[in-house]
């Protein structure tokens, strides 16, 4: 069968097309026949190794995010059954409760292969059924930048009707923030540095917009927005080194950021007096469990919410598809079908 994997050293030079036997499953897994895949912006790093030790062995094959076919199943497998549409959990051993090490230590794509192969061998533990209404483009998305966005706004925020939510950007994780804080009845106000992109936001049921180009000192603004509650409930902050200050500036007592990206740089220079005397919440999000990841798909069925997508390449394009997640053409998330399974 076709994959795509990191081979005899860590860079771009090294990710080539190779062929590996197929998978059989054993007791307890399934084999899915994968349909799409979907980039993310750390599918930029782990060729680089930037995760050290943590982005696995050599050969190794990338991107954790896509969509598949159930076409067998091994010995007492109940979850899914041949035919089943499923998603493969980002990570694999996080089922349910509190992340740890050991779970954090079971991501697709680094360090375990990822879903870059025609076919693709994982635990029954480790997928979940995707709704009837998704295309497989729109499918292959949910598994890092959805769940994310999901954990931030619905969990670790808990954010609820009436709340002002303010998101950093564009990107993948950005617009499903967007669509789940809509979801939970909050007014969102939504950042860039693109009136295009700003006007899309619009489109997709931003509340509000702010260019932080034209606007460099953005928190200025965002806090006369959200002036009623006090400041922000919660901050999407992908921005890292240049927004994390901003952000502090306009979240309100109490309130909530989510650290989710560090575009910008990863060494902050922090207010910690406003921190410490306005109960600032600084919290980390990486991804989610599985539990989540259900019931995402069930408030996504409820509201039929449906994915952004940018640009789509073919399987054997995903050198270009990576060049388009880095320097994105628009908005939307970079997608990669498996249109030919010729292995």
């Amino acid at each position: 069968m076709r994959v795509f994997q990191i081979e005899g050293g860590w860079s771009f030079d090294h990710l080539v097309l190779a062929e590996r036997p197929e998978p059989v499953p054993q007791a307890g897994q399934v084999l899915i026949r994968m349909q799409a895949a979907a980039l993310n912006a750390r599918d930029l790093i782990v060729p680089l190794r930037g995760y050290g030790r943590a982005t696995g062995e050599l050969p190794l094959i990338p991107v954790s995010d896509g969509v598949g076919t159930v076409i067998a199943t091994g010995a007492g497998v109940t979850r899914v059954k041949v035919g089943d549409r499923v998603c493969p959990t980002y990570f694999q051993g996080w089922i349910a409760g509190e992340p740890s090490a050991e779970r954090f230590a079971t991501a697709l794509g680094g360090p375990l292969d990822g879903v870059m192969a025609d076919l693709v061998c994982l635990s029954e533990e480790g997928v979940v059924r995707v709704p009837y209404y998704l295309t497989d483009e729109e499918a292959a998305t949910l598994p890092c930048a959805a769940l994310t966005a999901w954990s931030a706004i619905s969990g670790l925020a808990a954010t609820r009707p009436g709340d002002h939510v303010l998101i950093q950007g564009t990107g993948g994780v950005a617009l499903f923030a967007l669509a789940f804080a809509r979801l939970h009845g909050a007014h969102v106000t939504v950042i860039s540095s693109s009136d295009a992109k700003l006007d899309r936001a619009k489109a997709l049921g931003a509340d509000a917009t702010i260019n932080y180009q034209t606007t460099p000192e953005w928190s200025r603004p965002a806090r006369e927005i959200a002036a009623g509650r006090g400041g922000f409930d919660t901050i999407i902050e992908l921005g890292g080194e240049a927004t994390l200050g901003q952000s502090i500036k306009c979240i309100r007592v109490g309130g909530t950021i989510a650290l989710i990206g560090v575009l910008s740089g990863l060494a902050p220079t922090l207010p910690l007096g406003a921190i410490v005397t306005r109960q600032i919440r600084l919290q980390g999000v990486t991804v989610g469990h599985r539990d989540g990841f259900e019931a995402m798909l069930r408030a996504m069925v409820l509201h039929e919410v449906r994915p952004v997508i940018g640009k789509v390449f073919a399987f054997t394009e995903l050198k270009a598809a990576l060049d388009e997640t880095a320097r994105p053409s628009g908005i939307g998330k970079t997608v990669i079908r498996f249109d030919a399974h010729d292995s």
